[in-house]
């Protein structure tokens, strides 16, 4: 489909978004990917809930240090400098307000930029918050990496979240497989649109009244 991106692209596109200085941490699972693409030339800090601050890309095959690990216990590499630490300090770290930006997934996201990524509510799932609450209320920025639609075609967009709540109106911007998308006075703006999408098919494919970048700027300027 020429309106999609792949996950590796889509992680490319994030890290070109992290301004340099930022202390980062990247949620389990796609948001790692992250990690692989960001830029050599600039100084930004990756933040693991599980004590370690400086963590750089994925190892090379054959030199995984099975002690150097992320939080959802993928082998990582540690940058010069870095420094190891207690759970409880990686945590106050998240809940004291210390991160720049995190990148979380999500079940869904709703217009008002509240965040449900922790379960889905089904009888007999296995719930998996782990540090997601702490860093959805404590980062300055909250960046979600998702698909826009999950496997059965539902939006992952909606306009108020049906499943358990992470957070309360903390997302900043939602990056997806079909767009990125700003969180906007209650509404998602059409920041970029992949390939062929357009505000017109990205609100048919989510059911939303969504708006674009020149609708923001113009808001703007009337203000």
């Amino acid at each position: 489909m020429s309106g999609r991106i792949s996950r590796d692209e889509l992680a490319a596109r994030i890290a070109a978004d992290i301004p340099e200085g930022s202390y980062v941490n990247l949620g389990i699972g796609a948001p790692t990917l992250v990690a692989n693409y960001l830029p050599d030339d600039l100084e930004i800090i990756l933040h693991t809930e599980n004590g370690l601050l400086g963590m750089g890309s994925a190892p090379e095959p054959g030199a995984i240090d099975p002690d150097l690990i992320n939080a959802g216990k993928q082998p990582v590499t540690a940058l010069a400098g870095a420094a190891y630490f207690h759970h409880a300090d990686s945590f106050a770290m998240m809940r004291g307000g210390h991160l720049d930006v995190c990148v979380l997934g999500a079940f869904q996201v709703s217009q008002t930029g509240d965040l449900a990524n922790w379960s889905t509510g089904a009888p007999g799932a296995i719930p998996a918050v782990g540090g997601a609450m702490d860093l959805a209320i404590g980062a300055k920025e909250v960046f979600v990496m998702t698909d826009l639609l999950t496997k059965a075609g539902e939006p992952k967009l909606v306009a108020a979240c049906t499943y358990p709540l992470t957070g309360l109106g903390c997302v900043t911007r939602v990056y997806t497989d079909h767009a990125v998308f700003d969180v906007v006075d209650g509404r998602f703006v059409v920041r970029e649109a992949f390939g062929d999408n357009t505000v017109a098919s990205l609100a048919e494919l989510t059911g939303l009244e969504l708006g674009s970048m020149a609708d923001a700027a113009a808001s703007v300027e009337g203000s």
